[in-house]
């Protein structure tokens, strides 16, 4: 598929927060210039806000439709999470005739860059300014790469600084296999996602299990609002059922690479581990290869 070729939006994906879409002025200051639709669901209390905030750039999905296509991971009564939006994008993606889009959160400050262009890690805040050409090139990866979907990295990506993993994957040129926040799609290469919560870490470790490409582009990032300081979206399931529960849905699904583990040096929390050995096909170098003796050799050896 040529550039030309190429029917692409960004969507973000809010909910009762009409006055705080941080994303969409931070698409258009790092230099975005496509089309940026908002989705929301028909339950949202604030969708008059969100209609007179920003016309008809809201788009609204029915919530039931959506639950109906979503293996939700529980039979809690509770509606409110996101993962229902995200597996509607593709319908509503298709039916505006798009070919790629970007599906995005609501609390993005910033797009940066996390290395120069000597490979090496970058500590000092460097801004993205032309995020149309840098999209443009993530959809020329997506395309010829195979992958499902190709995703910047976010702040604590980077704990460790030049020492930390993903500084260590810019130096060697390598990427990340999970993809989270910045998810870009193709809409003929649709996924699901699965589970009420931690449903972005369900979704690249079932597919991923199942041999399909997942990218996280680990020289460049986004910056978010801190968790559960920002009212609305899902910040209310957070503090409702606490990070266990939310951890132990990817285990659910994924008893065999996926466990439960305490982070931190100082306030620890518990959070899931993923054992990328167990999770997702390894590529072994050719070198382990046993390959097959040619017909002549064996005739020879007879």
């Amino acid at each position: 598929m040529t550039t030309n070729e190429r029917r692409f939006a960004a969507f973000i994906l809010t909910h009762g927060r009409a006055d705080r879409v941080y994303t969409y002025n931070t698409l258009r200051k790092h230099g975005y210039t496509g089309k940026i639709y908002l989705l929301c669901d028909n339950e949202d209390e604030q969708l008059e806000e969100y209609c007179a905030r920003y016309g008809d750039s809201v788009i609204v999905f029915d919530k039931q439709e959506a639950i109906n296509i979503t293996d939700s991971g529980d039979n809690f009564k509770k509606r409110n999470s996101v993962v229902y939006a995200r597996n509607y994008n593709f319908k509503v993606a298709a039916e505006l005739g798009l070919t790629h889009f970007w599906q995005l959160d609501d609390d993005y400050t910033r797009f940066e860059y996390r290395a120069d262009n000597n490979n090496e890690y970058i500590y000092k805040y460097t801004p993205i300014t032309m995020l149309d050409e840098i999209l443009s090139a993530m959809c020329d990866f997506l395309d010829e790469s195979g992958a499902y979907s190709i995703a910047m990295a976010q702040g604590g990506d980077y704990i460790g600084g030049d020492e930390g993993r993903f500084a260590k994957l810019i130096k060697k040129g390598k990427f990340h296999r999970k993809v989270m926040n910045t998810f870009l799609f193709r809409v003929d290469r649709p996924v699901k996602f699965m589970g009420r919560i931690n449903e972005d870490v369900n979704m690249y470790v079932e597919w991923g299990r199942r041999g399909y490409l997942f990218v996280t582009i680990p020289q460049l990032s986004i910056n978010q609002k801190v968790t559960q300081t920002n009212p609305g979206g899902l910040t209310d399931i957070y503090l409702d059922v606490g990070t266990y529960v939310k951890s132990f849905y990817t285990v659910m699904y994924a008893p065999s690479c996926v466990r439960i583990r305490d982070i931190g040096y100082t306030d620890k929390r518990i959070h899931h581990e993923v054992l990328w050995w167990y999770a997702v096909p390894a590529i072994l170098d050719e070198k382990y290869c046993k390959r097959k003796a040619r017909q002549h050799d064996n005739i020879n050896a007879n």
